[in-house]
């Protein structure tokens, strides 16, 4: 298969180098709504097109390689084959091979119920409180999705509270279908799934993560400069609004 490029580029006033001097490769993956393919064929989301404005701002280029499943993508950017990973949580394991630009969204976390399902869960105030009742829970199979649900975890198992599911699509059909009274995952990836399939969600009035993503870079493939370039472009993107704009379009948390 013949890699597809992308180009963004445009000026920053405060920068006359040339866009060839910031150049990163990054894999594009299926996660609606930050990075996916619309009805015609495009790639399109929110983290599209925030890093479209910033890297327009940085005056760099962005090449965007075929989907790769998620595991793939961590590989390779380990060996040094990805230049970029957007989304990206700063631990202390992955300084070790990587740098992180400023935060350029949040991410977040909730529980959802089906609208019009008895149970009085939109009575529960917290996790805690959630982890101390006798709902059910319906929640992704992999990721990390808080503190509060990684400790609550292993006695939800116990008591027979908890079903994985593999996909967003599978968890609210699961939901729809009363596997559980109640659904945990990203707050955007949830509503954009029901409002897909047509199911009505209330959110619980709590968040169980709320948490900054960044852009993480290869220490091994881009530099100091790279990075410099990117977070100041984010610094000024976020003085004119620019970002938060893309953001409200999605209501992004």
């Amino acid at each position: 298969m013949r890699v597809r490029h992308l180009l963004f580029a445009a000026v920053l006033g405060v920068s006359a180098l040339p866009a060839a001097a910031c150049r990163m490769t990054m894999a594009l993956e299926q996660w609606p709504p930050y990075v996916y393919r619309d009805a015609q064929g495009r790639h399109t989301g929110l983290d599209l097109e925030l890093l479209n404005a910033i890297f327009k701002e940085a005056r760099c280029t962005l090449v965007t390689l075929p989907e790769l499943p998620t595991a793939r993508r961590q590989l390779l950017f380990q060996k040094g084959g990805l230049d970029l990973m957007p989304a990206a949580s700063e631990t202390p394991e992955r300084l070790s091979y990587a740098r992180f630009s400023l935060s350029y969204r949040d991410e977040a976390v909730g529980v959802f119920s089906k609208s019009g399902a008895p149970g009085g869960h939109q009575q529960i105030a917290s996790f805690a409180q959630l982890a101390r009742g006798k709902s059910t829970l319906l929640a992704p199979k992999v990721g990390w999705y808080g503190a509060q649900y990684a400790a609550a975890r292993p006695a939800l198992e116990k008591a027979g509270r908890l079903n994985a599911f593999g996909s967003f699509q599978q968890g609210v059909r699961m939901l729809d279908a009363g596997r559980a009274d109640l659904l945990l995952g990203d707050v955007l990836a949830v509503r954009h799934e029901a409002r897909l399939q047509g199911v009505a969600l209330n959110a619980l009035p709590f968040l169980v993560l709320r948490a900054p993503v960044h852009l993480m870079l290869n220490a091994r493939t881009t530099s100091a400069a790279d990075l410099a370039r990117l977070n100041a472009a984010i610094t000024h993107l976020e003085q004119r609004g620019v970002l938060a704009a893309i953001r409200s379009r999605y209501e992004a948390p």
